[in-house]
């Protein structure tokens, strides 16, 4: 346990360095949005501290899946934000804590992510913290739901860049492909991926802690920073509310057969 607890301990210090650093580019960029291409290439960065210090194929796989996973979304998020203002999200805080904003954002903004980038990092740390050893048949099924996981992420978020670029639409949202089933499909597709690499993390002693990651970006997306703070900001749209009768939150089902408008 000592292995799983120092190095839990050095990636901390690593994120509060990391995050701090984020919080300077935020300020000089006057972007408090930028701590969300910081958060995809913070596992990454984390993924490759256990890849060159640990021997293993399942260090190695696991250290694969997060880094392809966190430079991918954080390569997406920065193009996207690019091409617009600041996210919603950020200029409504800055709204509501005024003179206090840039103290706020440092703790619960940059800190706070940090916080939880190293909780759901707890299967990457529990792996990484392990002595190597054989494959088993938990390995490749949590590699495959992680795998799946990075596909459907990758594909809600490709479906809905293409929808966004369309200069006319006849609706507001999309619902078609992967959002005809789930109004956050790309959610989905990121918890998926965590609690593949929680099974994985099953096959060494720490696993049973490692279950704290998942759980806590299942939390982040769907109770907190996620749906709540986006679908805050279309209730009462006429259209949202047909689109949220019909279709699930988070886990993709078979939409409601009620009467909606649909992209064609």
């Amino acid at each position: 346990m000592s292995d799983f607890m120092t190095a839990a301990a050095i990636v901390a210090a690593g994120v509060w360095v990391y995050m701090t650093t984020w919080f300077v580019v935020a300020i000089v960029e006057r972007r408090d949005d930028v701590v969300d291409t910081a958060w995809g290439l913070g596992f990454a960065a984390i993924a490759a501290f256990f890849a060159a210090r640990t021997e293993g194929s399942r260090t190695l796989l696991v250290a694969f899946i997060v880094a392809f996973w966190g430079i991918r979304l954080a390569l997406h998020i920065n193009r996207r934000n690019r091409r617009r203002g600041e996210d919603f999200r950020y200029v409504e805080l800055r709204r509501r804590w005024r003179r206090f904003f840039v103290l706020r954002t440092y703790i619960q903004v940059f800190m706070l992510q940090g916080a939880f980038m190293v909780v759901i990092s707890l299967p990457v740390i529990a792996v990484g913290a392990s002595s190597p050893s054989e494959l088993s048949v938990l390995d490749f099924l949590g590699i495959t739901v992680a795998v799946a996981g990075v596909f459907i992420e990758a594909t809600a978020d490709a479906q809905l860049e293409r929808f966004r670029r369309r200069r006319v639409r006849k609706t507001k949202f999309l619902q078609q492909g992967l959002w005809a089933w789930s109004r956050h499909p790309n959610y989905f597709g990121e918890t998926l991926v965590w609690w593949g690499l929680w099974l994985v993390s099953l096959s060494t002693p720490y696993g049973p802690w490692a279950i704290l990651g998942p759980l806590a970006i299942t939390f982040l997306l769907t109770k907190v920073t996620g749906i709540p703070m986006l679908e805050r900001k279309y209730e009462g749209d006429p259209e949202f509310e047909s689109y949220k009768a019909r279709v699930n939150a988070f886990v993709p089902m078979r939409p409601k057969r009620t009467e909606g408008p649909t992209e064609p």
